[in-house]
């Protein structure tokens, strides 16, 4: 049937990009598809450069023909849709790849032009954007969890610290500097407080104060700062034995300023709050099944999310703060909507096909969140639309990805594989 007989159905759009319409109502042909509605949002707003939209129909991205999706939503002929349109995003590009001898558990792409890697073999790594290894340190004696990269003043630039988190039982301080002499590095803090390997380390918007996560269940809280004395004594003989073999005297041991309690197995992850009101607020998630508000101040655990038998891997939170999404073994990543009183239950999933290891949102502010999984494959969603991936690009064949990053349009991904670099264009 063409679309001259084919019957049409009355569509007001909206949008939240700079390319608005006048409101007005539009009958659209049933058999039109995103191509062509797309089509007329060009044409309407003449561009002069074409530009893809996609769009949301009742918080569901558009994939069929609009008959289709009538049919499937019992929507009514005179009722009229509401369609909000968006930038299409471009199917990601790979842009390199950085190969490493063993495991990638752990990238960074905060430092500008820059890469960092943490990997099974103990080495935190620098790279520029030209794949050049600038820098390779011997930072722990076990595998690397998890890094990050301490925000910092941009008079300081060339110079800064990276937090890594281990199984050896300690969380590490490293100073880089990228001066013009050079790039040098030097562990200048360990970090003592769990009796189990540690799953993570993350750091507050300012750089002063990080967060590690442990397998003893414990959350432990610190300061940045570089102590001039040991804050941690280390006294049984073997262990000074250890120490002084593997530790110069240079590297300061420093005790938490607080612990939180309150998980009953495993920690996975532990991170402060962002957006407006998130000043002294933290959450966290573990193998109990549960993510946790945290007051970090008093050390009270002020808020519990039980989700059965969803033991959980990772967490992130949107910009904004209004958003945490949880990993977890059963294949789903949980949707928590924090604007939501009295927060009890997830209040979406997104599905994956294995498990998911790792999540990384939009720091843009745009509904857009990247998850790796198990199967080697990254995935791509829109927040508005969590029914299925917008796109997913296969990184490696058969090997896990364990860690992602998302900065501007670079992603990097971390995994069995290494590390590779790709570029997302487009969104909002």
């Amino acid at each position: 049937m063409s679309s001259s007989t084919m019957s049409s159905h009355p569509v007001v759009f909206t949008t939240q990009t700079p390319y608005a319409l006048p409101s007005q109502k539009f009958m659209i042909p049933l058999d039109w598809k995103r191509y062509q509605l797309s089509q007329l949002i060009n044409k309407a707003l003449d561009l002069p450069k074409p530009i893809p939209f996609d769009f949301l129909v009742h918080g569901e991205i558009l994939r069929t023909s609009l008959l289709e999706w009538r049919a499937e939503n019992g929507i009514g002929e005179e009722d009229t849709l509401e369609i909000e349109y968006f930038e299409s995003v471009m199917p990601p590009q790979r842009m390199s790849e950085l190969p490493h001898e063993d495991w990638v558990s752990s990238v960074s792409c905060r430092i500008p032009q820059h890469f960092v890697t943490a990997s099974y073999d103990g080495h935190l790594r620098l790279f520029d954007y030209s794949q050049n290894p600038l820098l390779d340190v011997s930072v722990h004696q076990a595998p690397i969890t998890s890094v990050c990269v301490l925000p910092s003043p941009l008079a300081e630039s060339d110079s800064r610290i990276l937090a890594s988190s281990s199984h050896d039982l300690t969380a590490c301080l490293t100073r880089i500097s990228l001066g013009s002499e050079g790039p040098s590095a030097s562990t200048v803090a360990s970090l003592h407080l769990h009796t189990s390997p540690l799953s993570s380390i993350s750091t507050d918007a300012s750089g002063s104060h990080l967060l590690t996560s442990s397998w003893d269940g414990l959350i432990g809280v610190w300061d940045t700062s570089i102590p001039n004395d040991h804050q941690v004594h280390i006294d049984r003989g073997d262990e000074r034995k250890k120490r002084r073999k593997t530790a110069p005297a240079n590297i300061k041991r420093k005790a938490p300023i607080a612990v939180l309690k309150s998980h009953t197995a495993r920690v996975s992850k532990a991170l402060f709050a962002a957006g407006e009101h998130a000043k002294g607020k933290a959450y966290s998630c573990g193998f109990d099944s549960t993510v946790r508000s945290w007051d970090v101040e008093s050390g009270v655990c002020i808020n519990t999310i039980n989700v059965p038998e969803r033991p959980m891997l990772n967490l992130a939170e949107t910009p904004d703060g209004n958003i945490l999404l949880g990993a977890s073994t059963d294949r789903t990543v949980s949707i928590f909507d924090l604007r939501v009183s009295s927060l009890s239950s997830s209040t979406g999933i997104m599905m994956h096909s294995a498990t998911p290891s790792c999540i990384a949102t939009s720091e843009s502010g745009k509904q857009q969140v990247v998850t790796g999984a198990y199967d080697g494959v990254a995935r791509l969603w829109d927040l508005r639309s969590t029914k299925g991936a917008v796109t997913s690009f296969r990184v490696w064949d058969g090997m896990k990805v364990l860690a992602v990053d998302w900065v501007r349009d670079v992603v990097g991904i971390g995994g069995e594989g290494g590390m590779e670099v790709w570029r997302i264009d487009g969104g909002s």
